[in-house]
């Protein structure tokens, strides 16, 4: 597919997406055991992380929208995304009777429970799992047997309406020769259904909102200008992203009411609607950058993409347009004199009211003498495929990126 532009606009695009059921609203959770029931579900193994599963105002409204159809709750997720826990989980899973999953948090536990599911399904051992894992980086999904998962995010990752999981393995929590990190794909991973439940989301602490919320952002971004972009991405990303920074800047600005999470948890969806399809990802070159600065640094996702997004869209808009009069539009500086320039300024105001860090240095990421080998993963990450056509980074320019974010 070439490349879409303003100037281009009966560009022919292929859009086939089967997403989650979702559902919106204050305590819409409470609908929970019917749509299980509606998804053909009877008992839910509830997934989630030890902070929220000690969270009564996130878990309380969630054990009794299940009412009886709880089977148990694993509340043992961790953000490493272990296979490990995946296999612990398996048999709490089976433990409890459950046949389908509920899970809750932020992409940790959702990845997780992806993982779960593929388990579930599998009729392989959790070591020869494992073993494929670490050869290839990633795990076989079944055909059948796939148990339905309900996602309910409390963050603004972004990690909810998706059929891709993150997975990690070490020989200290799982049986594994040798540490691996990789990921899982596949169009039955895909949630049967996704709960946006604004008053759950508000229970999160702020900080971690914060260093959620530029993953969430970046999706919107790099769904304009992906190579794949269609009309009915451009739409959902564009109103997504208007949301998001609304919400944004009024969460950074201190306030604290229904409107702000509401408005937020509407913009999440929004910029994840087709981003996942059989197909492909509209994610790009900031996610990229995203993962050559956190798979083996300490850095927190979220803050990667605040230090390096408005480095990385100056790098893209000095090269391609980037779709820029579509993004200017989406932050509301369509006017502007420059709209690239406007763009970079905006994701940047919107990452200073979150507090985040702008610089490499500041932050447990790596130092400028191992910006080469961060530059060769951002490189080869899979995503990198999804930039715009006429955009060939090479390393150099990788590290250039790098280096202004310093």
């Amino acid at each position: 597919m070439t490349d879409v532009t303003p100037d281009n606009p009966g560009e022919p695009f292929h859009f086939e997406y089967d997403p989650a059921a979702l559902r919106y609203g204050p305590n819409c959770v409470a609908d929970l055991d019917s749509e299980l029931t509606a998804h053909d579900g009877g008992r839910a193994l509830v997934v989630t992380g030890s902070t929220v599963g000690e969270t009564a105002a996130v878990m309380d409204p969630i054990e009794t929208g299940l009412g009886d159809r709880l089977a148990s709750v694993f509340a043992e997720t961790t953000p490493a995304k272990r296979l490990g826990t995946a296999i612990d989980a398996l048999g709490a899973f089976r433990e409890s009777g459950a046949d389908a999953i509920v899970s809750v948090g932020g992409g940790s536990s959702l990845d997780v429970a992806k993982v779960l599911a593929v388990l579930v399904a599998s009729e392989r051992e959790p070591e020869a799992l494992g073993a494929e894992l670490v050869e290839t980086g990633t795990i076989t999904v079944p055909d059948s047997g796939l148990p339905p998962i309900i996602a309910i995010p409390t963050t603004l990752a972004g990690a909810d309406l998706t059929m891709v999981a993150g997975v990690s393995a070490d020989p200290e929590t799982c049986p594994v020769e040798s540490a691996a990190n990789g990921g899982i794909s596949d169009p039955g991973l895909m949630p049967a259904a996704v709960c946006y439940d604004p008053e759950l989301i508000a229970t999160t602490p702020r900080s971690v909102l914060a260093g959620s919320a530029m993953n969430g952002l970046d999706k919107g971004v790099e769904t304009l200008y992906a190579r794949n972009a269609t009309p009915v991405t451009d739409a959902t990303a564009m109103r997504g992203l208007s949301l998001l920074q609304e919400g944004l800047l009024a969460f950074g600005d201190g306030r604290d009411d229904d409107w702000v999470y509401q408005t937020l948890a509407r913009g999440l969806v929004l910029v994840q609607y087709g981003i996942s399809r059989s197909e492909g990802t509209t994610l790009s070159l900031l996610h990229s950058f995203g993962h050559g600065l956190t798979r083996t640094y300490g850095v927190q996702q979220g803050a990667a993409h605040a230090i390096v997004a408005p480095h990385a869209l100056d790098y893209l808009f000095d090269r391609v347009d980037g779709r820029r009069a579509l993004l200017a539009d989406a932050f509301g500086v369509a006017d502007a004199e420059d709209p690239a320039t406007a763009v970079v300024e905006a994701v940047a105001d919107v990452a200073a009211a979150l507090d985040l860090p702008t610089r490499i240095r500041d932050v447990d990421g790596p130092s400028r003498d191992e910006f080469p080998a961060v530059a060769e993963a951002v490189l080869s990450d899979s995503f990198m495929a999804n930039a715009p056509p006429a955009l060939d980074p090479t390393p150099e320019d990788i590290e250039a990126v790098l280096d202004a974010a310093w």
